[in-house]
């Protein structure tokens, strides 16, 4: 497969990772809300607590990842533009990286495959962070006492 192609996809799947950050922004907000509500109530419940303190924990990492996933994206979509000249992009963007800190200088001059397999990493993470608030969430609301009152 051509270079440019190969990280033409690898930018399209880590653009994915903004549908995985907006769910989990909006998990995150219902962690405030549910969190919010326990604090108001007269005898507030531990486990709704609990549950609103990993919302919100877990939606800040996941914020985190997404910002590196969105920032990987945009990296490969600016090198597949003009992957004719990738020996010379990778150097530039190796540099440019090494001079704001966000590489160190054992890093450069990794092959693009690397390159790849840690962006799509990152990816799996942010993925994984949302997975641990969806778990918590559904199995908070299907053991939930009101479903009974549903049948």
């Amino acid at each position: 497969m051509p270079a440019d192609m190969e990280l033409q996809m690898v930018a399209s799947l880590l653009r994915r990772g903004r549908t995985l950050d907006q769910l989990s922004t909006g998990l995150t907000l219902l962690g405030v809300l549910f969190g919010l509500l326990q604090l108001l109530l007269i005898t507030p419940v531990a486990l709704g607590l609990i549950l609103s303190a990993w919302l919100i924990v877990v939606g800040l990492l996941q914020k985190y990842w997404a910002l590196r996933v969105a920032f990987d994206a945009e990296l490969f979509e600016l090198v597949a533009r003009d992957a004719d000249a990738l020996p010379d992009r990778t150097q530039a963007l190796d540099q440019a990286l090494q001079n704001l800190g966000l590489q160190p200088a054992n890093r450069a001059g990794r092959p693009w495959a690397e390159r790849q397999r840690g962006a799509l990493k990152l990816l799996r993470n942010q993925a994984v962070l949302l997975a641990a608030q969806v778990l918590p969430t559904l199995a908070v609301i299907l053991a939930s006492p009101w479903l009974s009152f549903t049948g």
